[in-house]
């Protein structure tokens, strides 16, 4: 530590960033325990200087450079489908997080003697960071893919006891671990010992759960079709007939009478269906016509691009569009549907990529929507729907999550599903635009995480990427291979019951919120009061 403390500021910076990055490449994970310890130093080095001027720039320069290290080497993927879409998430996630550094810096300055790491205001940055992540997922520039809890996605193991806390959870043990460190850097009995309970505890709760599994209600048979299209070259430009008569053909001799659930991913149906007239699409017709009327007692739920078409006099929505030929406005949907012989579902993506399928704040940036790129066969800034919709069974015997692609990353959203009644959960996306590379393998991952939280299992159906089944433990089950046409089929169980984490939320990260809140208000007394 002393070593450290000797080097540039911008060396640290840079580490910082480093460390954090290679914390995301699986078997590094574990870098994570340290990664923030050279950029506490070099905010320490600050903080103390007598000599120093414009510490709060310095520590907003400082931390951006880690924090945009952190994000490029990590999420550097998105290029592959937006070049707009790499920038905004990677300058604009930075500057949101050195912001939040910085606030953290002037709080503890105000509060703090001289000597601030024998104080207790090194620990406001838990409160301050756990609030930023739970605000991120709540606003138009949502984007947390780089969530700290995120980073046990690739050690599902150690974090078991997310059925309890979340994946805010981790986030907490991650910092807590990196200011012990600095701390009590010399007790290092007591540091293993903080490092290693909660692995232990995981531990723990898998064999319980592995040696004690609940006994399932029933089982529902499982078809997932990954048909393998190509994003860019041929999924938008074949004509509907063409896919849906392909599809046909490759799972031919798949279906039994005795399968529950045909699932297809995002945007398989890629004609553009007009939610007033769902009896009239020739891709709905076509399903019944081909499929359920062979297999009568089957479920089919799948993606689509959809439009709904608003009557004369009616409210528009923010995100409404103008026909060029017509008076006539719509809202555009990336949509999960529900086909049955009880009729037809549907549910509104609702957590949407910023950049690529929505213009952030459309109610304030309406003219620039068309800067919003074509990633699922929509232009422009989607429409999106308040409640989670539940897929509901006709006896009621079991309620799927239809989550769609970017809704995985979020904890509490997708147990928003499992609070209205859901019970199995279909992951529904189109990993295609990001290439061979590991924005896909993230995608995956984090899928590990919302079944622990959850212990639901969970089918998950990709256009291209992984195919795969995850149990309530979060072990991947017939994964397919990047790039391939595949079929697989599996008995899901139902099980009863919900985790803490979905009955009562995300407590650690509502608490979080509430303590950033008040300091941030205590920050502002002691700014007044001095002056």
């Amino acid at each position: 530590m002393q070593y450290l403390g000797k080097l540039p500021n911008i060396f640290l910076a840079i580490l910082s960033g480093l460390l954090l990055a290679a914390s995301w490449i699986y078997p590094f994970t574990f870098l994570i325990f340290i990664a923030w310890i050279p950029l506490l130093i070099a905010e320490q080095k600050i903080s103390e200087s007598l000599s120093a001027k414009r510490k709060s720039l310095k520590i907003t320069g400082l931390s951006y450079l880690t924090f945009f290290i952190w994000n490029i080497l990590t999420t550097w993927w998105i290029y592959y489908a937006s070049f707009g879409g790499l920038c905004l998430a990677v300058v604009t996630n930075s500057l949101l997080m050195s912001i939040v550094f910085t606030t953290y810096f002037n709080i503890k300055k105000r509060i703090n003697n001289p000597d601030s790491y024998r104080s207790w205001g090194i620990w406001l940055l838990i409160p301050m960071w756990l609030g930023f992540e739970y605000g991120h997922t709540l606003w138009d520039l949502s984007w947390t893919w780089l969530t700290l809890g995120n980073v046990f996605a690739f050690a599902p193991d150690v974090v078991q006891w997310y059925e309890l806390t979340g994946t805010s959870g981790g986030s907490l043990w991650i910092l807590i671990i990196n200011i012990l460190f600095l701390k009590i850097i010399n007790q290092k009995l007591k540091l293993l010992g903080i490092i290693f309970i909660p692995i232990i505890f995981s531990f723990i709760i898998k064999t319980y759960r592995s040696s004690n599994p609940r006994t399932p209600n029933s089982k529902f048979q499982t078809v997932i079709v990954q048909p393998n299209v190509d994003p860019y070259n041929e999924k938008f430009n074949l004509e509907p007939k063409v896919q849906l008569q392909n599809f046909c053909n490759q799972i031919k001799g798949k279906l039994n009478q005795e399968t529950d659930y045909l699932v297809m991913p995002e945007t398989f149906l890629t004609e553009y269906v007009r939610e007033n007239e769902l009896e009239n699409s020739f891709s709905i017709k076509f399903l019944r016509d081909s499929i359920l009327l062979k297999y009568p007692n089957l479920t089919i739920i799948t993606g689509a691009s959809t439009m709904y078409i608003f009557k004369e006099g009616e409210k528009l929505t923010s995100t409404a569009d103008k026909f060029s030929d017509a008076d006539i406005y719509y809202d555009s949907y990336n949509t999960a549907i529900q086909i049955n012989k009880g009729g037809i579902k549907l549910y509104h993506k609702s957590k949407l990529v910023p950049g690529v399928e929505r213009m952030p704040f459309p109610a304030l940036f309406k003219p620039l929507e068309k800067l919003a790129i074509n990633l699922g066969g929509t232009m422009g800034s989607l429409g999106l729907q308040d409640e989670r919709t539940v897929f509901f069974s006709k006896n009621n015997s079991v309620g799927i999550a239809p989550v769609i692609c970017y809704e995985s990353v979020y904890p509490d959203y997708v147990g928003q599903y499992i609070r209205n009644g859901a019970n199995i959960i279909f992951i529904i996306t189109n990993d295609g635009w990001w290439d061979d590379t590991p924005g896909y393998k993230h995608h995956l991952a984090y899928a590990r995480l919302r079944a622990i939280e959850t212990r639901c299992q969970i089918a998950r159906c990709a256009n291209t990427g992984i195919s795969c089944f995850i149990d309530e433990l979060g072990n991947i089950e017939q994964a397919t291979k990047w790039w391939e046409q595949a079929v697989i089929q599996k008995d899901l169980n139902v099980s009863k019951g919900k985790t803490f984490f979905v009955r009562c939320g995300d407590v650690i990260s509502y608490a979080s919120v509430t303590i950033a809140l008040l300091f941030l208000v205590y920050g502002q007394f002691l700014r007044f009061r001095k002056r």
